[in-house]
């Protein structure tokens, strides 16, 4: 049977060390830890992929609260050292990094990883940031043998790297009231550009989506997920769903992997069918759908299923003439409203910053 973590101990512990790295934060020294914690820290912190940071999070805190745990186990079901790794994140880590406006993913954290994963080397094939995995690695390396003072301690390196995020994280945007066509043609090439994760194209197209409703005062209900959660985990057939009345009107995936025949196979499978969905769309980015794809998809239009694809930098720069010079302004609003949530690294919005700024330039 796996240990069982006590949830109101480990919130109580990561209220302490978070108290003890806050007042440390610019001012003093932190504790010794070994190099393998501190030259982990910047990768981390650099990763488009916070929930690497976040698990560390939870692996300190099961460390701290019981020695006996097998910080690398953060599932039930892998032996009697093994956590649940979940509940600790959604009961304790999350919320408290979102109470102390942290940047943190909005689902769980193991999303990203596949199910029942072990925290070992054999792991890191499929991830995408590998070099923050191996810094992650061995993090948990040393925190797998430390004594409750060492984890304590490694947890405070890993919150002063967290402050240090959310101070960078603060950062303004630049705004601008009004662009020509042309400028917003070369704005929205270079921003689709950015390396991202794929969030650049999900965030433009939700500000263009949210402007559309307004323009045309449809009555939909724009709802969407955040960009590391998985559409199963979260129970959701896309990226983007809209809604009208209760019912389901339109569902928006937002990609720049592939789209070949097994990807629209399994999105019929585990999507549509699943959530009976009669329109589906995929923005894609620089590459097109493979023809057998296309071919898929015209199959499903005969059993009654729309899937279509579109290329979401065209789809962007024909909704800005379609929604006219009135509502230009407010795409650009919504864009910035979008990129000041907590969970957007601050690296996009200094690319925000920098390709308005060429734009105005140029």
């Amino acid at each position: 049977m796996a240990r069982i973590i006590d949830y109101a101990a480990a919130r109580a512990v990561l209220d302490t060390v978070f108290a003890t790295a806050d007042g440390l934060f610019g001012t003093g020294p932190l504790p010794p830890v070994p190099d393998s914690i501190t030259q982990a820290i910047d990768p981390l912190m650099n990763s488009a992929t916070q929930a690497y940071r976040e698990v560390l999070v939870g692996c300190c805190l099961a460390r701290i609260v019981d020695p006996l745990v097998d910080v690398r186990l953060p599932y039930v079901n892998q032996g009697e050292n093994a956590y649940n790794g979940r509940t600790l994140d959604e009961t304790v880590v999350n919320p408290f990094l979102q109470s102390a406006e942290i940047p943190a993913s909005r689902g769980p954290f193991l999303s990203v990883f596949r199910r029942s994963v072990a925290f070992v080397p054999e792991t890191r094939a499929g991830l995408r940031d590998k070099l923050a995995f191996d810094a992650m690695l061995a993090f948990i390396d040393t925190l797998a043998s430390a004594d409750p003072d060492l984890a304590r301690a490694a947890l405070t390196h890993l919150l002063t790297g967290l402050l240090h995020l959310r101070d960078a994280s603060n950062v303004a945007l630049v705004h601008v009231q009004r662009l020509s066509q042309d400028q917003f043609e070369s704005l929205l090439t270079d921003l689709l550009k950015v390396q991202s994760g794929g969030r650049m194209p999900v965030i433009l197209a939700i500000a263009m989506f949210q402007t559309i409703k307004q323009a045309f005062g449809l009555d939909w209900q724009i709802e969407w997920q955040g960009i590391n959660v998985a559409d199963r985990a979260s129970d959701t057939g896309g990226d983007i769903t809209i809604q009208s009345d209760g019912a389901t009107v339109l569902s928006v995936e937002v990609t720049e992997r592939l789209i070949d025949r097994a990807r629209v196979e399994a999105t019929f499978n585990t999507k549509i069918l699943t959530h009976h969905l009669t329109d589906y769309l995929f923005l894609y980015g620089d590459t097109p759908p493979e023809p057998v794809a296309r071919e898929l998809a015209k199959r499903y239009f005969g059993q009654g299923h729309e899937m279509n694809f579109l290329s979401v930098r065209a789809w962007l720069l024909h909704s800005l003439v379609t929604i006219g010079s009135r509502f230009r302004p407010d795409f650009m609003v919504r864009i910035l409203t979008l990129l000041k949530e907590r969970d957007i690294p601050t690296s996009l919005k200094r690319a925000w910053n920098d390709k308005v700024r060429a734009v105005l330039e140029g």
